[in-house]
């Protein structure tokens, strides 16, 4: 048994498809497929059930599975520890980013971190937030940058600014010539959310529920952009984060207002395991990152 062969098994659990295992794996599906009938002879017993056209583990399977990724998470752990890279700036990073902030706050900060750090190879990965928490606990990403949510709380969080939402608007609507708009206006409204899986969908809704408002069940949008398209079509209202919008108060049929009374905001933050020995990479990437955008003024 190698280290190898685990990564061959855990990626056959996550993918439960031999072929997009192989794939993931960079070898051939032949390749697996004998490494993981090597492995069950090897430790004597049956981790899959062949009968079925589908991937399906024994008990034993799964518990090795659950073992395996431990281990290949403590692996990763020596790795880090042996590469001393914790306090240099040099090496692949790989960075989880939801889709509400990595598209906005990248084109911000990619050029920068570059700048400063040119021998750190930057691997950006964009998901969901439970789908970026798993890759975490799992050791395939390094660190996050996302909205501080409840399934983040067991990690270290280095907050990296407090970003307002603003409300957008048909460029037609009886509001677009306000130059404030006071957060109780929307009580009785019907507000335009993102689907489920997206946290700022429930962040939103908070402030929304707060008010008064309610949300249309009539649409869930997949993107903001999808939502920006929506609203410069005349089909509703909705609150958008400071970044995803531009700085001028209207464009393209869309009018931004911000919001007061209170301001609703979320905070992102940089997120990493506990115990991670590249703490001090994690803590000047967010130092970098939280000066830039405090100096860019970007949010205002």
């Amino acid at each position: 048994m190698n280290i190898r062969d685990l990564e061959y098994l855990v990626a056959l659990a996550e993918h439960q498809h031999f072929r997009r295992a192989a794939e993931a794996c960079f070898v051939s599906q032949p390749t697996l497929s004998g490494q993981i009938r090597k492995l069950e002879n090897e430790l004597g017993v049956t981790l899959l059930e062949r009968t079925s056209r589908k991937v399906l583990f024994t008990d034993a399977g799964l518990r090795l599975v659950e073992q395996a990724r431990r281990v290949l998470l403590e692996v990763k752990v020596l790795t880090e520890l042996a590469s001393q890279q914790g306090e240099s700036m040099t090496g692949p990073i790989h960075i989880g980013l939801i889709p509400t902030v990595g598209p906005y706050l990248l084109p911000h900060i990619v050029p920068l971190l570059r700048e400063i750090f040119p021998e750190l190879e930057l691997y950006l990965h964009e998901g969901q937030t439970n789908e970026l928490v798993d890759q975490l606990e799992s050791g395939k990403l390094d660190c996050l940058i996302l909205a501080s949510v409840k399934e983040t709380e067991h990690f270290i969080e280095l907050p990296l600014y407090d970003e307002p939402m603003v409300l957008a608007i048909p460029e037609s609507h009886r509001w677009a010539g306000q130059q404030i708009f006071d957060l109780p206006q929307l009580n009785g409204e019907t507000l335009m959310m993102l689907g489920s899986g997206h946290c700022l969908r429930d962040q939103a809704m908070g402030f929304c529920f707060s008010a008064g408002a309610n949300e249309d069940g009539h649409f869930k949008a997949t993107s903001l952009e999808t939502l920006r398209n929506m609203i410069a079509a005349g089909a509703g209202i909705t609150l958008l984060p400071r970044l995803a919008t531009p700085a001028s108060g209207t464009r393209d049929g869309v009018c931004y207002l911000p919001v007061e009374n209170p301001t609703p905001s979320r905070t992102i933050s940089l997120v990493y395991r506990p115990g991670s020995p590249l703490r001090p990479r994690y803590e000047k990437l967010a130092g970098v990152v939280s000066e830039h955008i405090e100096a860019s003024d970007c949010l205002v």
